[in-house]
């Protein structure tokens, strides 16, 4: 009974001490956040335009569920973020796709707005157009150097005009920037570009991206320390050029409704009958108009933009065209833009020659989901396609690496089996740490066997922003291999495919979906075991032509057509193209009358593009960069592109943001790409980089941790023993209401409220340090009232 007495009374005086105890230290929060209140309000009446600026923004707590909050330069004020719907209408004629992409920036908040967009083309695109419309005007954008686009595009901002500047950060990344978008308004730009249709094995294919998937982006390390300037210090040398503008708010798609709604129309007119015509990834409805044109339309009225749109087409049986010739005069000049498809090797050619194939697979964490099981099927019906005379390795690579044999081995039944076991028991997770595997596949399989053939074939999403470093490895250890690039996802890379491709004398194959497994990887097996075409060159008879794209001549496999553009000095050129190769032992040669060109369209686009795409190539031959940039930069302005060095800039000359309204900046966020693991992705990186996929960018791993400890605290307050101490201590609740989330929202933001965090943080301790002091002070009563106790009974 004594015990039970004693217990009682030790509890109730415990709890008066720990009521004590919180309501002087929450009292002690609750001045300091009213300290933190006055200084805020104080740094808020420092400028006489303050109560403009805080209306212009908003809190959390002021919008709606659902809305999107980018933070300001203003302490716990946020910017809405503009929302974003594209209609994009796609023209192919023949060769030639041109393309209108029309971005609807509108504008949900009462305040004046910034918008960024993050987005993707194709990386031959040929970007020439850009406009404005603002009510009924339509204001053309002007071709500029890059700097000095930046410039005109800063100061028509800085003086509340409306203005858009669209900027090249990779061939397949732009940025399209808004401002001075007003209250609930909605700016239209319409971006134009042109590219020439792909073909391969008999199909023709247009692909548009929707969405640039995050990248991993390294962080920067130092090469090489030059002592000539005697300091002994090295610069760190960042690997991501740009790394800032390739970067956007990424969503988690459990959490969030897909966004940036898309419209899309094709309308096709091949200039042959077709016969198949298909979409890949999206439901479409298909009109025919006539035997060699088809309108194509998506079968719901939008789509979100979370993963490529591709189309395909095939000619019908007994029509597939062999070669095509088309031209184009503009300003005293003749662009020409051919193709010809070589004939397959005869069957008296010698067998192929042994091969030697290093399989390099990506199982970071953009890779989880269907792109794994995507990869893990085509790799395993590459290897089962071995010859026993082959010889195999398998290198797979997160932010780790793994050489699977550690060199080279005969490809024998027993070796196939457990490679294809390997790879099929292959998880995703981590970052992208490309580099090192490319140089084992690269620089550790031993020399290459006599008359063998080196092939290295990379399958992965591309989903890294240090593109240039790879493309400088396989420049410079490549050797006689050969390097093939596949494809994985909804939203690969296709610019790193592509170039890498290129680069390392290979081809490039896409897979986006397991259906496409075993015909894509069909394709590339009749790539791997027949010769590719070889020594190919292209001149004119009678004409002098010096500018023929691309130069060198890449080489060709089995079912790829040679495709060249060309500056002629002339209106009405006369003679002949004339086109040789060899395959294999076989010498090739086709010649064309220049005579029977059709006309084309946006040749001369097509013909700079890839003419730019040369000098970029061979630049590591230049020792003057600024010569190469001048170069870049004649051609980009002379033609109207868009390139690394120039870019388009529209102003509207009436200024509409009045000069006492402030202006917000935010980058639209963009969706996850379909099928990616938001989980998976975000934790790619071990460096904070900030991002939905630890690569990309979105809200920092450390607004998170206190997101976490700020609902721990909700869950510690609304415990029956707290919540007992708050009735008693109303100033104590009062304190613990600060640390609660102030908003429903999801947040992509990049920055956090600093006094409103130190708040959560001294609630937070001080509720730590309350209970911690009430445990010990029940502990230590509890203790004497039990040895007392135990004394008086003997024990």
């Amino acid at each position: 009974m004594f015990l039970d007495d004693e217990f009682t009374i030790g509890r109730i005086r415990a709890r008066r001490i720990s009521v004590s105890v919180l309501i002087a230290v929450t009292a002690f929060a609750a001045c300091i956040a009213a300290m933190l209140g006055f200084a805020s309000a104080a740094r808020a009446a420092e400028t006489p335009q303050a109560s403009a600026q805080l209306a212009a923004l908003v809190r959390p707590n002021d919008v709606n569920s659902g809305s999107l909050l980018f933070p300001s330069k203003e302490p716990g004020f946020y910017v809405e973020a503009p929302r974003l719907k594209t209609d994009v209408a796609i023209d192919v004629s023949g060769p030639i796709a041109r393309v209108k992409v029309t971005q609807r920036f509108q504008n949900p908040s009462q305040g004046w707005v910034e918008g960024t967009y993050v987005f993707p083309l194709p990386d031959n695109s040929a970007v020439d157009a850009l406009k404005m419309q603002i009510g009924e005007r339509f204001i053309e954008g002007q071709i500029k150097p890059r700097q000095e686009a930046r410039e005109i595009y800063e100061q028509a901002k800085a003086e509340g005009k409306k203005t858009a500047l669209l900027e090249q950060q990779r061939p397949n990344i732009f940025t399209n920037q808004v401002a001075n978008i007003g209250p609930g308004e909605t700016i239209v730009v319409q971006i134009e570009y042109q590219q020439t249709i792909h073909q391969s094995g008999g199909e023709f294919s247009l692909r548009f991206p929707m969405v640039v998937a995050p990248r991993y982006n390294p962080a920067p390390i130092v090469q090489t320390v030059e002592f000539n300037n005697g300091a002994g210090f090295a610069t760190p040398r960042d690997p991501v050029e740009n790394r800032d503008k390739i970067e956007a708010p990424v969503l988690d798609p459990s959490e969030n409704a897909r966004i940036n709604p898309v419209s899309l129309t094709v309308d096709l007119k091949a200039g042959f009958p077709l016969g198949d015509v298909k979409s890949s990834f999206h439901a479409v409805d298909i009109s025919q108009d006539g035997d060699q044109a088809r309108t194509i339309s998506l079968k719901a009225d939008t789509v979100p933009a979370d993963k490529d749109f591709e189309l395909t087409w095939k000619a019908a049986p007994g029509k597939m065209p062999s070669a095509g010739l088309f031209r184009e005069v503009i300003d005293g000049k003749t662009y020409l833009l051919a193709f010809v498809t070589p004939p397959t090797a005869p069957d008296t050619a010698a067998p192929p020659a042994k091969r030697e194939v290093v399989f390099v697979i990506d199982n970071s964490g953009s890779m989880s989901g269907p792109s794994i099981e995507q990869a893990r099927q085509s790799l395993a019906l590459a290897i089962s396609k071995l010859n026993p005379d082959d010889r195999f390795n398998v290198i797979r690579f997160d932010d780790t690496m793994t050489d699977y044999f550690k060199g080279l081995v005969a490809a024998t039944p027993d070796n196939r089996e457990k490679a294809i076991a390997y790879v099929r028991g292959l998880t995703a997770d981590g970052g992208t740490e490309m580099l090192p595997a490319l140089q084992a596949a690269l620089r550790n399989q031993g020399p290459v066997a006599s008359g063998a053939l080196r092939q290295v074939v990379f399958l992965t999403d591309g989903a890294i922003g240090n593109e240039r470093q790879l493309f400088q490895e396989i420049t410079a250890n490549r050797g006689d291999a050969r390097v093939f690039t596949v494809g994985i996802g909804s939203a690969p890379n296709t610019y790193f495919m592509t170039k890498a491709a290129e680069i390392g004398r290979g081809t490039f194959t896409a897979i986006g979906s397991t259906d496409q497994v075993a015909s894509r990887m069909g394709e590339l097996f009749a790539k791997l075991q027949n010769p590719a075409m070889t020594d190919i060159a292209a001149t004119f008879e009678g004409i002098e032509a010096e500018d023929i794209t691309p130069n060198p001549m890449p080489d060709l496999y089995s079912g790829e057509p040679v495709v060249l553009t060309a500056e002629l000095p002339e209106e009405k050129p006369a003679g002949k193209l004339q086109i040789v190769g060899k395959t294999g032992d076989q010498p090739w040669r086709v010649e064309m009358d220049i005579a029977n060109a059709a006309d084309g369209n946006g040749i001369s686009k097509l013909w700079a593009r890839r003419k730019i795409d040369d000098f970029e190539a061979r630049a590591y031959e230049r020792q003057d960069p600024a010569a190469l940039d001048k170069d870049i930069e004649t051609v980009a302005l002379a033609h109207h592109l868009v390139s690394r060095v120039t870019s388009l800039v529209a102003v509207d000359v009436t200024p509409s943001r009045p000069a006492d309204q402030p202006l917000g900046s935010a980058k639209l966020p963009l969706n996850l790409p379909e099928g990616w693991d938001f989980d998976k992705v975000s934790s790619e990186n071990t460096a904070p980089l900030g991002g939905a996929e630890r690569h990309g960018s979105a809200t920092p791993a450390g607004n998170a941790g206190l997101e976490q400890a700020a609902a721990e605290t909700q869950d510690l307050a609304a415990s029956p023993e707290i919540a007992s101490m708050m009735a008693a201590a109303p100033t104590a609740k009062a304190a613990t209401m600060i640390a609660q989330k102030s908003s429903t929202v999801n947040l992509p933001q990049t920055a956090t409220r600093a006094d409103e965090q130190i708040i959560r943080g001294l609630t937070m301790l001080l509720l730590a340090l309350t209970a911690a002091s009430g445990l010990a002070v029940w502990r230590r009563r509890l203790k004497r009232i039990i040895a007392v106790g135990a004394k008086r009974n003997g024990l």
